[in-house]
């Protein structure tokens, strides 16, 4: 039977209404970060969201980089990474993050987040939907010195 609504052709771009969600959040950030000891660098770390809803993914990131960059309070992430991306995020801590959209800054596979009187922390982003394999390996490659946060 059929419902007299058309199939969208292969390879269209195709809006969904209920667009998939995070995981629950006792599941592990996949971030691994350089270490603090190497001091200043072009990178941070390397972090591979679970989808392209920022407004799902970031909260466990900034839980998982609480310790070194304690209160981060901005974000600055590419206009054409992320699908769903929220003006603020509120915080069950009651604090607001700000984020922002660049066209230009940071670089499209970059995330950049601001700890208010403790520093910057830039991470390259591995786009979520990457092979695991593919993913794995990025992780592992760069930056130079990079560990697993968890």
């Amino acid at each position: 039977m059929t419902t007299g609504r058309a199939l969208p052709r292969p390879g269209a771009d195709v809006t969904y209404s209920n667009p998939p969600r995070d995981p629950p959040a006792e599941e592990p950030v996949r971030l691994a970060l350089t270490g603090s000891a190497a001091g200043p660098q072009r990178l941070d770390g390397v972090w591979w969201p679970r989808s392209h809803d920022l407004g799902d993914c970031l909260p466990g990131l900034l839980a998982a980089l609480e310790e070194r960059w304690p209160g981060i309070g901005r974000v600055t992430v590419s206009r054409s990474m992320w699908r769903h991306r929220p003006e603020s995020l509120e915080l069950p801590d009651g604090r607001t993050v700000h984020i922002t959209r660049s066209p230009a800054d940071p670089d499209r596979h970059t995330i950049r987040l601001v700890s208010y009187g403790v520093g910057r922390c830039d991470l390259l982003v591995v786009p979520p939907g990457t092979a695991p394999d593919e993913a794995r390996r990025l992780m592992a490659e760069s930056p130079p010195g990079a560990a697993p946060a968890r």
